[in-house]
Protein backbone atom coordinates (compact mmCIF):
# COMPACT_ATOMS: atom_id res chain seq x y z
CA UNK A 1 0.00 0.00 0.00
CA UNK A 2 1.45 3.32 -1.24
CA UNK A 3 1.47 6.35 1.35
CA UNK A 4 -1.37 8.34 -0.28
CA UNK A 5 -3.43 5.21 0.40
CA UNK A 6 -2.86 4.80 3.63
CA UNK A 7 -3.51 8.54 4.41
CA UNK A 8 -6.80 8.65 2.00
CA UNK A 9 -8.13 5.24 3.79
CA UNK A 10 -8.23 3.49 0.31
CA UNK A 11 -6.64 -0.53 -0.87
CA UNK A 12 -4.79 -1.61 -3.83
CA UNK A 13 -7.24 -2.54 -6.02
CA UNK A 14 -10.16 -0.60 -4.58
CA UNK A 15 -12.88 0.60 -7.18
CA UNK A 16 -11.94 4.61 -7.24
CA UNK A 17 -13.78 6.12 -10.08
CA UNK A 18 -12.45 9.72 -12.03
CA UNK A 19 -14.39 12.66 -9.81
CA UNK A 20 -15.38 10.48 -6.58
CA UNK A 21 -13.99 12.28 -3.79
CA UNK A 22 -11.05 10.89 -1.78
CA UNK A 23 -11.65 10.17 1.83
CA UNK A 24 -9.52 10.33 4.69
CA UNK A 25 -10.08 9.09 8.10
CA UNK A 26 -10.34 11.35 11.03
CA UNK A 27 -11.70 10.06 14.07
CA UNK A 28 -12.45 6.65 15.30
CA UNK A 29 -15.99 5.17 16.28
CA UNK A 30 -14.47 5.32 19.61
CA UNK A 31 -13.81 8.80 19.27
CA UNK A 32 -17.04 9.49 18.13
CA UNK A 33 -19.28 8.26 20.33
CA UNK A 34 -17.05 10.03 23.22
CA UNK A 35 -17.95 13.39 21.37
CA UNK A 36 -21.53 13.22 20.85
CA UNK A 37 -21.96 11.53 24.49
CA UNK A 38 -19.84 14.70 25.45
CA UNK A 39 -22.07 16.68 23.22
CA UNK A 40 -25.69 15.61 24.44
CA UNK A 41 -24.80 16.03 27.92
CA UNK A 42 -23.65 19.25 27.51
CA UNK A 43 -27.10 20.11 26.01
CA UNK A 44 -29.48 18.47 28.27
CA UNK A 45 -27.10 20.31 31.20
CA UNK A 46 -28.07 23.55 29.42
CA UNK A 47 -31.37 22.85 28.89
CA UNK A 48 -32.11 21.27 32.64
CA UNK A 49 -29.86 24.62 34.33
CA UNK A 50 -31.79 26.83 32.29
CA UNK A 51 -35.35 25.25 33.44
CA UNK A 52 -33.52 26.07 37.17
CA UNK A 53 -32.43 29.32 36.86
CA UNK A 54 -34.96 31.34 36.42
CA UNK A 55 -38.86 31.08 36.52
CA UNK A 56 -39.58 32.02 32.77
CA UNK A 57 -37.55 29.23 31.69
CA UNK A 58 -39.53 26.62 34.37
CA UNK A 59 -41.38 25.46 31.66
CA UNK A 60 -38.18 23.19 30.17
CA UNK A 61 -38.60 21.15 33.38
CA UNK A 62 -41.47 19.43 31.37
CA UNK A 63 -38.63 17.51 29.33
CA UNK A 64 -37.53 15.52 32.06
CA UNK A 65 -40.55 15.45 34.26
CA UNK A 66 -40.92 18.25 36.36
CA UNK A 67 -38.74 20.60 38.64
CA UNK A 68 -38.63 18.05 41.16
CA UNK A 69 -37.33 15.61 38.75
CA UNK A 70 -35.14 17.87 36.99
CA UNK A 71 -32.94 18.84 39.94
CA UNK A 72 -32.20 15.73 40.57
CA UNK A 73 -30.93 14.78 36.84
CA UNK A 74 -29.58 17.86 36.52
CA UNK A 75 -26.01 17.14 38.66
CA UNK A 76 -25.85 13.42 37.67
CA UNK A 77 -26.37 14.52 33.84
CA UNK A 78 -22.88 16.86 35.27
CA UNK A 79 -21.02 13.90 36.40
CA UNK A 80 -21.65 12.16 32.83
CA UNK A 81 -20.20 14.93 31.19
CA UNK A 82 -17.45 15.35 33.13
CA UNK A 83 -15.85 12.07 33.14
CA UNK A 84 -17.10 11.82 29.32
CA UNK A 85 -15.13 14.71 28.34
CA UNK A 86 -11.86 13.41 30.55
CA UNK A 87 -12.25 10.63 27.83
CA UNK A 88 -12.09 13.74 24.88
CA UNK A 89 -9.27 14.87 27.02
CA UNK A 90 -7.26 12.21 27.42
CA UNK A 91 -7.09 11.46 23.96
CA UNK A 92 -6.52 15.05 22.19
CA UNK A 93 -4.65 16.95 24.73
CA UNK A 94 -1.72 16.74 23.29
CA UNK A 95 -2.51 17.53 19.46
CA UNK A 96 -4.18 20.60 21.59
CA UNK A 97 -0.52 21.88 22.55
CA UNK A 98 -0.38 25.63 21.88
CA UNK A 99 2.42 26.11 18.81
CA UNK A 100 4.10 29.45 17.10
CA UNK A 101 1.80 29.18 14.10
CA UNK A 102 -1.34 28.79 16.45
CA UNK A 103 -0.44 32.84 17.48
CA UNK A 104 0.06 33.80 13.59
CA UNK A 105 -2.90 32.14 12.63
CA UNK A 106 -5.50 33.51 15.51
CA UNK A 107 -3.53 37.51 14.65
CA UNK A 108 -4.54 36.46 11.09
CA UNK A 109 -8.31 36.11 11.75
CA UNK A 110 -9.97 38.55 9.27
CA UNK A 111 -8.26 36.57 6.63
CA UNK A 112 -10.01 33.33 8.54
CA UNK A 113 -13.02 35.19 8.96
CA UNK A 114 -13.51 36.57 5.06
CA UNK A 115 -11.96 32.93 3.56
CA UNK A 116 -8.41 33.69 2.51
CA UNK A 117 -6.31 30.55 4.01
CA UNK A 118 -3.88 31.26 1.45
CA UNK A 119 -2.53 33.60 3.64
CA UNK A 120 -2.58 31.63 7.02
CA UNK A 121 0.14 29.15 8.21
CA UNK A 122 -0.46 25.41 7.35
CA UNK A 123 -2.70 23.82 9.64
CA UNK A 124 -2.21 20.29 11.54
CA UNK A 125 -4.94 18.63 13.02
CA UNK A 126 -6.44 21.75 14.58
CA UNK A 127 -6.11 25.30 14.08
CA UNK A 128 -5.91 28.03 16.77
CA UNK A 129 -9.66 28.34 17.00
CA UNK A 130 -10.46 24.98 17.84
CA UNK A 131 -7.62 24.60 20.25
CA UNK A 132 -9.20 27.74 22.24
CA UNK A 133 -12.53 25.85 22.25
CA UNK A 134 -10.93 22.91 23.65
CA UNK A 135 -9.30 24.72 26.54
CA UNK A 136 -12.24 26.84 27.30
CA UNK A 137 -13.92 23.68 27.35
CA UNK A 138 -11.65 22.00 29.97
CA UNK A 139 -11.28 24.84 31.91
CA UNK A 140 -14.93 25.39 32.17
CA UNK A 141 -15.94 22.19 32.61
CA UNK A 142 -13.73 21.99 35.94
CA UNK A 143 -15.52 24.67 37.22
CA UNK A 144 -18.44 23.78 36.86
CA UNK A 145 -18.26 20.19 38.39
CA UNK A 146 -16.44 21.64 41.35
CA UNK A 147 -18.87 24.66 42.04
CA UNK A 148 -21.48 21.85 41.21
CA UNK A 149 -20.41 19.66 44.19
CA UNK A 150 -20.29 22.66 46.73
CA UNK A 151 -23.97 23.38 45.57
CA UNK A 152 -25.46 19.57 45.32
CA UNK A 153 -27.10 19.68 48.86
CA UNK A 154 -28.01 15.72 48.81
CA UNK A 155 -24.32 14.75 49.22
CA UNK A 156 -22.99 17.28 49.84
CA UNK A 157 -24.42 20.31 52.20
CA UNK A 158 -22.36 19.32 55.23
CA UNK A 159 -19.16 20.41 54.00
CA UNK A 160 -19.51 23.87 52.95
CA UNK A 161 -20.75 27.15 54.48
CA UNK A 162 -23.52 29.08 53.34
CA UNK A 163 -21.09 31.73 51.99
CA UNK A 164 -19.29 28.82 49.84
CA UNK A 165 -22.13 27.71 48.72
CA UNK A 166 -23.31 31.45 47.41
CA UNK A 167 -19.57 31.47 45.57
CA UNK A 168 -20.24 28.59 44.06
CA UNK A 169 -23.38 29.42 43.02
CA UNK A 170 -22.00 32.45 40.87
CA UNK A 171 -19.46 30.36 39.71
CA UNK A 172 -21.27 27.92 38.04
CA UNK A 173 -24.00 30.39 37.02
CA UNK A 174 -21.32 32.16 35.36
CA UNK A 175 -19.43 29.58 33.99
CA UNK A 176 -22.48 28.14 32.29
CA UNK A 177 -23.36 31.13 30.52
CA UNK A 178 -19.33 31.05 28.95
CA UNK A 179 -19.34 27.55 28.26
CA UNK A 180 -22.85 27.76 26.59
CA UNK A 181 -21.52 30.71 24.39
CA UNK A 182 -18.29 28.36 23.65
CA UNK A 183 -20.58 25.83 22.72
CA UNK A 184 -22.83 28.10 20.45
CA UNK A 185 -19.24 29.01 18.79
CA UNK A 186 -18.24 25.77 18.25
CA UNK A 187 -21.50 24.50 16.27
CA UNK A 188 -21.32 27.54 13.83
CA UNK A 189 -17.70 27.09 12.64
CA UNK A 190 -18.52 23.02 12.17
CA UNK A 191 -21.82 24.62 10.07
CA UNK A 192 -19.85 27.07 8.90
CA UNK A 193 -17.03 25.38 7.42
CA UNK A 194 -18.78 22.76 5.04
CA UNK A 195 -17.50 19.19 5.26
CA UNK A 196 -16.64 19.64 9.09
CA UNK A 197 -19.57 17.42 10.46
CA UNK A 198 -19.23 14.78 8.49
CA UNK A 199 -15.89 14.08 10.68
CA UNK A 200 -18.15 13.34 13.53
CA UNK A 201 -20.42 11.53 11.72
CA UNK A 202 -19.14 9.74 9.74
CA UNK A 203 -15.49 9.93 10.76
CA UNK A 204 -14.07 11.27 7.47
CA UNK A 205 -13.72 14.25 5.67
CA UNK A 206 -12.63 14.46 1.88
CA UNK A 207 -8.97 14.88 0.98
CA UNK A 208 -9.67 18.48 -0.39
CA UNK A 209 -11.15 19.10 2.63
CA UNK A 210 -8.05 18.02 4.60
CA UNK A 211 -5.58 19.80 2.06
CA UNK A 212 -7.49 22.95 2.60
CA UNK A 213 -8.38 23.33 6.00
CA UNK A 214 -5.20 21.23 8.04
CA UNK A 215 -2.92 20.78 5.51
CA UNK A 216 0.05 20.31 7.70
CA UNK A 217 -1.66 17.08 9.19
CA UNK A 218 -2.22 15.61 5.50
CA UNK A 219 1.14 16.11 4.86
CA UNK A 220 1.83 14.41 8.04
CA UNK A 221 -0.37 11.07 6.82
CA UNK A 222 0.88 11.06 3.40
CA UNK A 223 4.16 11.57 4.68
CA UNK A 224 3.95 8.41 7.08
CA UNK A 225 4.48 10.66 10.25
CA UNK A 226 1.51 9.58 12.03
CA UNK A 227 0.37 6.36 12.36
CA UNK A 228 -3.02 6.13 11.02
CA UNK A 229 -5.43 8.83 10.44
CA UNK A 230 -7.24 7.65 13.02
CA UNK A 231 -5.61 7.30 15.79
CA UNK A 232 -7.88 8.78 18.63
CA UNK A 233 -5.59 10.89 19.49
CA UNK A 234 -6.89 14.22 18.37
CA UNK A 235 -9.56 17.04 19.70
CA UNK A 236 -13.21 17.43 19.33
CA UNK A 237 -14.21 19.75 17.05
Amino acid sequence: MTKAERATGTEPGDDVHPGSPVTVDRYTVAARINHWITAISLVLLALSGLALFHPSLFFLTALFGGGEATRAIHPWIGVVLFFSFLGLFLRFWKLNLWKRDDSTWLGRLRDVLTGHEERLPEVGKYNAGQKVVFWAMSILIVILILSGIVTWERYFADYFSVTQERIAVLAHAAAAVVIISVWIVHVYAAIWIRGTIGAMTRGQVTGGWAWRHHRKWLRQLVSGKSKAPTTGKTAAE
